[in-house]
């Protein structure tokens, strides 16, 4: 039975060196590739590399031909073998390069391309690879960050009903407008105390729900400072800043109201005017009469509660 050539593993079968043996194996199969016959150039090629392991050259075409054929494995361990050298041919290493690109392997692409662009700075194949590595390295990096944000997202877009909460915790949040892990992220421990019929037991519970996935109370907080920042900057095209600094006081407030201003940490008319009336409504002992005396009093400086689109 005949032996497939592509099956037969270097130095199987010949272990003695013959350097002028191999150099014969490797004219004849150079014939061979002349000649279109790849399979027999191969199989020469295979018996120089045997004959002769210390030729690069005879490594670098046996390898050629192997991966032209699919045998990829014995492919990129022959390049992998030149590689290894002190002084590896770059045509060895821009083909190793382009193989691990195919398999995903970027860092080892890249690191194949900057050994020839150390050499030889002006390139132009492997110039132009590298682009293609790094726009490969982009672009795995960029799928990442989508899936990243995409999963994270899907977290914070989830109900809060979808939580193990008691059923006080739970109505106290739906009355707050919190309807999403998101929206929780952006209220802090004080903020959700001072709302009415929230207490230290609710707020355990909440904290060790988000504890187990590894958030807090506030964490979302930027985004919210940040979209106060927004509405105060739109505030200043309306009203003199003058009028957005004034402290509360001015506002001569009931004690009751006043209090409830404090729990938000309110403290000018802009502060006031960058809050809702559900976030003023929130709060203990802040009722509909307190948000009357808050509008009425507003109003008189021009400014009144923001409202959500």
């Amino acid at each position: 039975m005949t032996e497939d050539v592509l099956d037969m593993m270097i130095g199987s079968t010949v272990k003695a060196a013959d350097p002028k043996a191999a150099r014969e194996a490797f004219e004849k199969a150079q014939q061979h590739e002349r000649a279109g016959e790849r399979y027999q150039a191969i199989e020469h090629y295979r018996r120089a590399v045997e004959l002769d392991a210390t030729k690069n050259e005879y490594k670098f075409r046996l390898a050629f031909h192997l991966d032209l054929v699919g045998e990829e494995h014995e492919a990129l361990a022959l390049y992998e073998e030149i590689a290894n050298n002190p002084s590896p041919p770059l045509n060895a290493l821009l083909n190793l390069a382009v193989m691990y690109e195919d398999r995903g392997d970027i860092n080892r692409a890249e690191k194949c391309l900057r050994q020839i662009l150390d050499t030889q700075p002006t390139h132009p194949r492997a110039t132009l690879y590298m682009k293609d590595v790094l726009a490969s390295r982009n672009m795995v990096y960029d799928e990442e960050h989508v899936r990243d944000v995409a999963k994270r997202n899907a977290l914070l877009d989830t109900p809060v009903t979808d939580f193990e909460l008691s059923v006080r915790a739970r109505n106290c949040l739906k009355k707050m407008q919190i309807r999403t892990l998101g929206d929780l992220l952006k209220v802090t421990e004080a903020e959700l105390l001072s709302y009415k019929n929230f207490g230290e037991t609710s707020l355990v519970e909440i904290k060790a729900m988000l504890a187990a996935k590894g958030l807090k109370l506030g964490q979302g907080l930027e985004g919210t400072g940040r979209i106060r920042r927004e509405v105060y900057e739109e505030l200043k095209g309306k009203a003199p800043e003058a009028v957005l600094n004034k402290p509360i006081s001015v506002l001569d407030l009931s004690v009751r109201a006043r209090k409830a201003l404090q729990l938000l940490n309110i403290q000018t008319l802009g502060d006031l005017a960058t809050r809702t009336e559900a976030e003023l409504m929130g709060v203990k002992n802040f009722g509909a009469t307190s948000l009357m005396e808050v509008k009425e009093k507003l109003a008189h400086h021009g400014l009144q509660l923001r409202t959500l689109d």
